[in-house]
């Protein structure tokens, strides 16, 4: 893998921070749902699908961005 340029890593950088504060956003929108007196179990369920999607792509970003260093 190439590495990367100052650029690359800003623009990740800020895509990073965007999706973790989207999925902490979700996290309390998704508690606030499940608490109301009834539950939209389908909205529930495809804000949970977007959250899971968004923590794969958090993940993916960590690992460009922080590489593991072999030893």
């Amino acid at each position: 893998m190439l590495p990367l340029t100052k650029e690359q890593e800003a623009a990740l950088g800020l895509e990073l921070a965007a999706k973790r504060q989207e999925h902490a956003d979700l996290n309390a929108a998704i508690e606030m749902l499940t608490e109301s007196h009834v539950p939209d179990r389908m909205l529930i369920q495809r804000l949970k699908k977007r959250k899971l999607m968004l923590k794969d792509r958090i993940v993916q970003l960590e690992n460009i961005l922080l590489p593991d260093i072999i030893a």
